[in-house]
Order: structure tokens, then C-alpha cells, then sequence
């Protein structure tokens, strides 16, 4: 007994000499960043004259599978995808057999589903995208190409979000695109280009589709979705080919089912949107106007635009009570004025010094807008509460100028100049001269381009699926133009986008 207290003591004492008090965890060794590999797979990949339903691959350790219905696709399309499924290092893919087209090559990708159990390393095989497993129903493999481009139509530059191209077979009914899922599907790259590889000698009908909830059908303009077709069908050949070019657009949208409330809707919009403004409330109406009036010594105020009066609801205007003056030498001058409904939007005012065709602001002027008491009464009869607003113009070195030069293969009547910056267009008229000046631009990006009017109505026009017809031409600059205050450019519509260089510095001529 005695021995055995004296190790126990013993034992102890050693323990607290070694500090083995402080246990740690093992540190479990590196991380596993090694994929996983494939050790067999049956049937034989690469395999003719063959209809395979069962693809069973066996890997060197024990893995998982997800995102199944992302990652893993059949080419061409079945009515009835693979079923995926894996336990400990075997995975299984059922295929529907009585699917499967006569003479046909088919190949599964799997992209990223097949991962390690426990780091989540993807495997990913010889290709560049992932592993294939290719077999064909017949005695080759169809090996013929089909490549293009797409491009916005409404911009004519190439549409970088993300768009899928599909076939159809030339067989199918016009309808087949908004009714059930193509036959092959890839996807445009950054630049719109896009490529189908392995395709069979057979015609397709090939479409371009924005499709939000990826169900790979068009579902219309209301859901936000685009769509671009090719008029006639198409069939691959070799790496010559003529590339098929997509212009993608939305159809206009039916509006003839909006309810009631789509004008408080708009008006709502448009109060929320106009800037700088200040409300006034007066029982459930109220009006704000689009002024910034922080500070009098700011140059604050576009004078390329009118003021906007906008109420909530119906009103009875008296433009009587409603005045503008400027400041010249400690004195307030009146200033002239013209208010006018917007057609477009009926609870809008506005409101500007000369005729709203030729406005005459003066620059770098101190405005008073006043809304004297009795200006615009509600429903009721009652009048909405009066107010003031104080502001200062801008002048004309806030903005900046674009001079564009127009090859004569562009003039004419049924070639129309648009120019747009951010949401907004700020010109857009029939091209009658080679040389078109723009003044009094506010600094920001621009973009040019010319639309190819067909039906003369002074816009661009949209496609229309159905109706199988083509949004008009649009031919883009190909680079937008930041635009500085008291700068002017010239731009040569034809020329590289080096003619963005052209400029002259007003400001440093001052």
C-alpha cells in the first residue's frame, strides 16, 4: 500500500514539473487540398453504338455529391433528368433510356457536384470545365460546331449578363420556346460570344434567352425576361462557319390590365425620384418640388430643366398665386413664366421662365420660387399650406460640351442620333446634318449611338417574338465619354474610340 501511495506521489510530482497540466489537441496534420480521383467508371466512357441508362464511378475516397440540378447536365436536354447518387466512393447515374435519340451523341458534365466528404475539394477530371462523360446512341460522335454573338439590341454592344443560347429542333413549333426546355444550352461570355460543340449535321431553331429563374423556357416580358431568335434555322458545320448573330430585347409589355392605382404609383415614383425637394402637407395632399435650397451660395439648379410641381393627389391650381423672381443688385426682379401640365403624368407641374420650348434662365442667379397662400387648394376646397424656396442657378462652365461628326451613310430621316447618360436620354432626334453640337451637358458618362428608324417614328423599336419581328438596327459608339464640367469634345462617330481624346479645356482658357 505504502509502494504504491509513494508512485502515486511520484507520479504527480513529474506531471507538474512537465507542465502535462495544459492539454492541447491534436493538431490533426495539413489541410486536405487534394480532389478526389476517379479509379473506374462503367459502362467505358467514349463508348458508340450504345443507349447507356446506368453510369456507376468509383473513386480513391469517400466523396459527396451536391447541387445536382446546377451542376450536372445531360446534352442533348431529356424530358427527364439524371438521378445522381452517391454512398461512401461510388456514385450512380440513372439515365432514361427510352429516351434517347437514335444516332446521337450525348455527353454528362458534372461541373462541381462531385466533392471530397470532407474538405469539399470538387472534382474535377481532364476537362476544363469539369468531368464529361460522353457516349453515342450511334456509330460516331457528332463533332460539328455552332458558334455567335449576342448583343443587346437596344445599345447594339454585347450583353454581358449571363445569357443562355438554346437549340431547338427545326421541327419543333414556333411556341416550343415558351412551352418546354430545348434540346442543347450554352452560355455567352463576358464579351457575348458563345459556342456549341459536338453538334449533330441536323437544323435548329436557336434563340437567346435572360432568364431569371433558370427554367431554361421564356416565360414573357412581365417575369423581366429577354429573348433573341434567328428568323430562319440553323445547322452547324465545321469551325468556318458564319457566326449567327442574336439581338437580345424585351417585348413591350401589355399595360391594358393595370389597376387603378397606377397613377399614384407613377406620382409616388416621381416625387421619390426628383432630387432635391422639400413637401408640404395639407390633410392627405401634398406637393414637393425638385429645388435644393441648402445652401443660396451653391450653384445647385439645371438650368436645362424646368421646376417640377408635383402633388400626391388632385388639385385646383391658381397659377396666379404662383411667381418667380431673381436677385440683381439687392433687388428682386420678376421673372416671367410659363406652368404647364406634364401630359405624362397628370398630378405634375412645370414650371419655368420663358416657354417650356425655349426657357430662359439666367445663370448663376439667386431664384425665390413663392407659392403664395391660395395657390392650389385640395378636394375639400381647403388651400394648401404656402411656401418659399430659395436657390441658386448654375452657369454654363458647370457643364460641358460634345461635338459629333457624322459619316453621310448615316444622314437622313430614317437614321435617328440618341444620345443617353446614366437612365436618362438627352438627345435623340432624326440625323439632317453631319455635324450635331451639344451644349450645356451635365458632367457624367455618355453614350452615342444611331438607330435605324425603319418605320419612320423618330425611336427605337422592339422586337416581337411571335410576330417574328426584329428590334430595329442600333449601331453603338463603341466607348462611353466621360464628360467634365467646362470641357468640349469632338468625336468622329466612325473613328476608334482614341477620338474620346479630342477635347479642349474651356476652364484652363478662362
Amino acid at each position: 500500500m505504502k509502494t504504491c501511495v509513494r508512485f502515486l506521489l511520484l507520479l504527480v510530482t513529474v506531471c507538474i514539473s512537465a507542465g502535462c497540466a495544459n492539454i492541447t489537441a491534436p493538431t490533426g496534420g495539413k489541410k486536405d487540398t487534394i480532389p478526389p480521383k476517379l479509379v473506374s467508371v462503367e459502362p467505358a466512357d467514349s463508348l458508340l453504338d450504345t443507349n447507356v441508362k446506368r453510369i456507376e464511378m468509383y473513386f480513391d475516397e469517400y466523396i459527396t455529391v451536391s447541387d445536382v440540378t446546377k451542376e450536372v447536365e445531360l446534352s442533348p436536354i431529356l424530358a427527364v433528368q439524371p438521378v445522381v447518387t452517391s454512398n461512401n466512393k461510388h456514385v450512380v447515374v440513372k439515365i432514361v433510356d427510352s429516351l434517347l435519340e437514335k444516332n446521337t451523341t450525348y455527353r454528362v458534365s458534372f461541373g462541381k457536384a462531385i466533392k471530397d466528404l470532407h474538405e469539399g475539394n470538387p472534382f474535377i477530371g481532364k476537362g476544363k470545365n469539369g468531368y464529361t462523360y460522353t457516349f453515342s446512341t450511334g456509330p460516331y460522335f457528332d463533332s460539328l460546331e455552332l458558334k455567335g454573338k449576342v448583343i443587346s439590341a437596344a445599345t447594339g454592344l454585347p450583353d454581358t449578363g449571363g445569357v443562355l443560347v438554346v437549340l431547338y429542333s427545326a421541327k419543333d413549333k414556333d411556341s416550343a420556346v415558351v412551352k418546354h426546355k430545348p434540346k442543347y444550352v450554352t452560355r455567352a461570355n463576358a464579351k457575348g460570344d458563345y459556342t456549341f460543340k459536338g453538334l449533330p449535321g441536323r437544323s435548329f431553331r436557336i434563340y437567346a434567352l435572360k432568364d431569371p429563374n433558370n427554367n431554361l423556357i421564356y416565360d414573357g416580358p412581365m417575369t423581366g425576361e429577354m429573348i433573341a431568335f434567328n428568323e430562319q434555322p440553323v445547322t452547324p458545320g465545321d469551325t468556318s462557319q458564319k457566326p449567327v448573330l442574336l439581338r437580345l430585347f424585351s417585348e413591350v409589355v401589355d399595360t391594358a390590365n393595370k389597376n387603378t392605382d397606377s397613377v399614384k404609383k407613377a406620382t409616388d415614383s416621381i416625387a421619390n425620384n426628383t432630387g432635391f425637394k422639400r413637401k408640404k402637407e395639407s390633410g392627405n395632399v401634398s406637393y414637393s418640388v425638385n429645388l435644393d435650397t441648402t445652401n443660396a451660395a451653391k450653384r445647385t439648379f439645371d438650368i436645362t430643366k424646368p421646376i417640377k410641381l408635383t402633388f400626391t393627389k388632385s388639385t385646383q391650381l391658381n397659377k396666379d398665386k404662383i411667381s418667380l423672381s431673381y436677385d440683381s443688385s439687392d433687388i428682386s426682379v420678376p421673372a416671367g413664366i410659363t406652368i404647364t401640365a406634364d401630359t405624362a403624368h397628370p398630378l405634375v407641374y412645370r414650371i419655368c421662365p420663358g416657354s417650356p420650348g425655349d426657357m430662359q434662365w439666367l445663370e448663376d442667379k439667386v431664384y425665390t420660387l413663392k407659392l403664395a397662400k391660395g395657390f392650389a387648394k385640395d378636394t375639400a376646397g381647403k388651400d394648401l399650406m404656402p411656401s418659399r424656396y430659395t436657390f441658386r442657378s448654375r452657369e454654363d462652365d458647370d457643364y460641358g460640351k460634345i461635338q459629333l461628326h457624322l459619316p453621310t451613310k448615316y444622314f437622313g430621316s430614317h437614321f435617328v442620333l440618341m444620345v443617353t447618360t446614366d437612365n436618362d436620354t438627352v438627345y435623340q432626334k432624326p440625323v439632317l446634318d453631319t455635324v450635331v453640337s451639344l451644349v450645356r451637358l451635365k458632367p457624367g458618362k455618355y453614350t452615342f449611338r444611331v438607330i435605324v428608324d425603319k418605320n419612320g417614328n423618330g425611336k427605337w423599336d422592339t422586337g416581337d417574338l411571335f410576330l417574328k419581328l426584329q428590334p430595329e438596327e442600333v449601331i453603338p459608339y463603341p466607348e462611353e465619354l466621360k464628360l467634365r464640367a467646362g470641357f468640349e469634345h469632338v468625336i468622329d462617330f466612325e473613328e476608334k474610340p482614341k477620338s474620346l481624346s479630342n477635347s479642349k479645356d474651356k476652364a484652363q482658357s478662362r
